[in-house]
C-alpha cells in the first residue's frame, strides 16, 4: 500500500530532521567541553572539506579543556585556522601536534545570545517537521484523487502523520529545555 510508504517516508525524513537539529544543538558551546562542539567545524584538506574527528583524535580530559592529537603534522594550521574561522569563540593552543582548546566560561550576555540561537535552531527544524507533515499529506490526498485509498484510511494516515508532527516536536522542545538547562547552569 502507498500510503505506508508515504509514512514511514515522513517518519525517517522527521527522524533526520531531529538529528541534523542535535547536531547543530550539540555544537552549541555551554562552558564545559564538548568534542561534539567541533562537529561543525569543517577542514579543506586533501582537496576536499572533511570533518576534525576524521583527522585527529578529539578528547576531553577536563571540563574546560579539549585535546586535539592531530594524526598528520602538516593538518595542524589547517585545522587552527577551521577553528578559528568557525566562530566559536575559542582560541586553540597548538603544541606539536597536540591542540589544546581551553573553554571560557560563560558569561550572563552570551547565555542570553546562545539561548536566542537555540530559539532559532529549533525554530528552523520545527518549519522542517512541519513542511515533511505538508508534503505527506499532499501525497495522501493525491492518492485519494486518484483513488488509491479510500477517504477512511486518508483520514487514518493523516492522523498518524500528525500524532508524527507532534511527537517530534515535543521532542525537539524537550531537547531545547535541557539544553537551556545546561547552558544556564553556572
Amino acid at each position: 500500500m502507498p500510503s505506508n510508504e508515504i509514512l514511514s517516508n515522513c517518519e525517517a525524513k522527521m527522524k533526520k530532521a531531529f538529528e541534523v537539529f542535535n547536531q547543530e544543538i550539540n555544537s552549541l558551546r555551554t562552558g564545559r567541553a564538548n568534542s561534539s562542539m567541533l562537529d561543525i567545524v569543517k577542514v579543506d584538506v586533501y582537496g576536499q572539506k572533511m570533518l576534525i574527528n576524521q583527522l585527529a583524535t578529539i578528547t576531553t580530559p577536563e571540563p574546560r579543556l579539549i585535546n586535539i592529537q592531530v594524526w598528520d603534522q602538516n593538518n595542524v594550521n589547517l585545522i587552527d585556522a577551521s577553528i578559528k574561522k568557525s566562530n566559536l569563540g575559542v582560541n586553540p593552543q597548538i603544541d606539536g601536534q597536540l591542540m589544546r582548546i581551553p573553554i571560557p566560561s560563560l558569561n550572563e550576555e552570551r547565555r542570553n545570545e546562545l539561548k536566542k540561537i537555540m530559539g532559532g535552531l529549533a525554530e528552523k527544524s520545527k518549519v522542517a517537521v512541519r513542511n515533511i507533515r505538508r508534503e505527506a499529506n499532499d501525497k495522501l490526498k493525491k492518492d485519494l484523487k486518484d483513488k488509491k485509498i479510500s477517504e477512511d484510511e486518508s483520514k487514518n494516515f493523516e492522523k498518524q502523520i500528525q500524532n508524527l508532527t507532534d511527537k517530534q516536536i515535543s521532542e525537539l522542545e524537550r531537547k531545547v529545555k535541557e539544553k537551556e538547562t545546561e547552558i544556564m547552569t553556572i
